[in-house]
């Protein structure tokens, strides 16, 4: 595909389709042509010269899925500005180190995100805010947040209304924005999108226009996605499965963007679905589960869909024969990716058979390239063995924001990106993921896969699912884990309404796998320590268990 800035390409689909639905918002009662958006996007990015953005600079949008999110994406891209994408349910912690280590010179926020008040947490953060006038911020902390804007037209101390803010187009010129554009480079950055911070703190991802819109163009494809299409994101706009597989994928090709709630509503995206006559829907597994479980699941005409995506890992196969059998998505589509590698950078083809789709994450993009190495020696491991996943092309990032060495060890000097997945590739390329390289347990000299003992704790009749994880001599007892390796520990979720012991868990995988792989250490717990996203955060496990082992040792 043509390699131009997201700006330039959302200007020519605009105006070859000006009278077409773009963008469709029930909850907020918008629905907008092409031409509307297009219109609404101009006015947006005089603005944000007005404001005195400049090119380059860092403009972080902190919300909920609306209108104006699409809006501020587009209208930055637009000026050269980088988008800094942050979680809506974020909490003080996690907003003050985006905010900080993204150096925003402005930041887009919505008043409330489910219970978070945003607008009292920032003040929290920041406490200058209150007493400064709208555009004139001096923040101890925060040296480089000058603005901060609300997506609506309440006014509070400190901060524009929405309608304040596009005032500020008075004397911006559509030559000034046509100059402005000009000076914009497909290869700019345009996006920071922060990793979910499930084993580290999160990094600031520099993704370019072509990061974005090859990898946009390419997942569209092997949806066989046009411009008649409507497309139902349920998803969050800030992640790149939302702003990129929805938001981009969709509007490049002049197809319609379906956004069905705030947050993720079951019952009103199969509302939307319906009413819409949608043809694609994205989602995660979990989501399509909520899907199927709802109660009314049967009076929604879902006849339309056609395809989309299922993302975030393999689909479980009774869910994708669900969402081809009861939910008509015959063509429904599945993908792997990590932020660092964009979106996406494996997915099946329309055409695959339901097994490929219900068992793997499909096969590389076009272009790109994919290899699985033995992540000790960095060598290629046999077709069909497991290894870590490495992969070059359009989709890797540019680098993590302020870390030249954390980059350099994510892609070495030949381009490939060390994803850090273990999978393997089959005879036709297809791709098997099989967890972390990070959280392999190494005990004895012998190399314990997560997976594998996941999985098998899952076949279990009383267990809903299972985390394991390995905790070392070192973090209990101080000792040289290198001498000593790690345990294997697992929490256990059980099914509602189910007893078990520790013993019988043990005793089932006794039965089952070699006796060093047996979880030494079971606990049963209600839910996993989770990022407000929603993603498991091992480390917080194996921390907690570390010190829940101590203090058994300490008795």
């Amino acid at each position: 595909m043509e390699t131009i800035p997201i700006g330039d390409l959302f200007d020519r689909v605009a105006r070859g389709a000006a009278h077409r639905e773009a963008l469709v918002f029930p909850h907020a009662g918008v629905r907008w042509t092409y031409g509307d958006v297009l219109a609404r996007v101009q006015q947006l990015a005089k603005a944000l010269i007005g404001l005195g953005i400049e090119r380059g600079d860092h403009v972080a949008l902190w919300a909920t899925n609306r209108p104006q999110w699409v809006l501020v994406q587009l209208a930055t891209a637009k000026v050269g500005a980088v988008l800094v994408a942050i979680d809506p349910l974020c909490r003080a912690d996690d907003l003050a180190f985006v905010l900080e280590h993204s150096d925003a010179t402005t930041l887009f926020l919505s008043e409330r995100a489910g219970d978070v008040d945003q607008l009292a947490l920032l003040g929290g953060c920041c406490p200058e805010l209150p007493g400064a006038r709208p555009g004139h911020i001096a923040s101890r902390r925060f040296a480089q947040l000058k603005r901060v804007a609300l997506l609506d037209d309440r006014r509070a101390p400190g901060v524009f209304a929405w309608s304040d803010a596009l005032a500020a187009t008075a004397g911006i010129t559509d030559h000034m924005l046509r100059r402005r554009q000009e000076s914009v480079d497909a290869d700019d950055t345009v996006l920071l999108q922060y990793t979910a911070g499930t084993s580290a703190r999160p990094r600031g991802v520099e993704l370019t226009h072509r990061n974005l819109l090859h990898d946009a163009y390419y997942a569209g494809e092997c949806m066989r996605l046009g411009a008649r299409d409507r497309v139902c994101v349920p998803l969050p706009l800030h992640l790149p499965l939302g702003s990129v597989l929805g938001t981009l994928a969709a509007l490049q090709r002049g197809a319609t963007l379906v956004v069905p709630a705030e947050r993720f509503d079951p019952e009103a995206t199969l509302a939307a679905v319906a009413a819409e006559r949608c043809t694609a829907l994205h989602g995660v597994p979990r989501m399509f589960r909520a899907l199927l479980a709802q109660r009314r699941f049967p009076e929604f005409d879902l006849s339309a869909l056609r395809t989309g995506i299922v993302a975030g890992g393999a689909c479980p196969p009774d869910v994708m024969r669900a969402i081809v059998g009861r939910m008509h998505a015959r063509e429904i589509t599945v993908a792997y990716g990590q932020t660092e590698a964009t979106a996406v950078v494996t997915q099946t083809r329309t055409e695959d058979p339901l097994e490929l789709r219900a068992t793997t994450v499909g096969r590389a993009l076009p272009h790109v390239e994919v290899r699985i190495v033995d992540p000790e020696s960095g060598r290629d491991v046999a077709r069909g063995a497991q290894g870590e996943l490495w992969c070059r092309g359009y989709p890797v990032m540019r680098g993590y924001y302020k870390l030249p060495e954390a980059t350099a060890a994510k892609i070495d000097g030949d381009g490939w990106l060390h994803t850090g997945d273990l999978a393997r590739l089959d005879e036709h390329g297809y791709c098997r993921l099989g967890g972390r390289v990070e959280d392999v347990v190494r005990r004895g000299g012998e190399a314990i896969y997560p997976r594998e003992i996941e999985d098998l704790l899952a076949a279990h009749p009383k267990i809903h699912d299972a985390r394991v994880f390995g905790v070392g001599d070192a973090e209990i007892f101080g000792m040289s884990s290198t001498a000593t390796g790690e345990d294997v520990a697992a929490w256990v979720r059980l099914r509602e309404g189910e007893s078990a012991t520790v013993e019988e868990i043990r005793e089932f995988c006794r039965a089952r796998i070699a006796a060093f792989k047996v979880p030494r250490w079971v606990r049963f717990v209600e839910d996993y320590p989770r990022t407000a996203s929603g993603e498991v955060q091992r480390f917080a496990m194996r921390e907690r268990m570390a010190e829940e082992l101590k203090r058994r040792r300490a008795r």
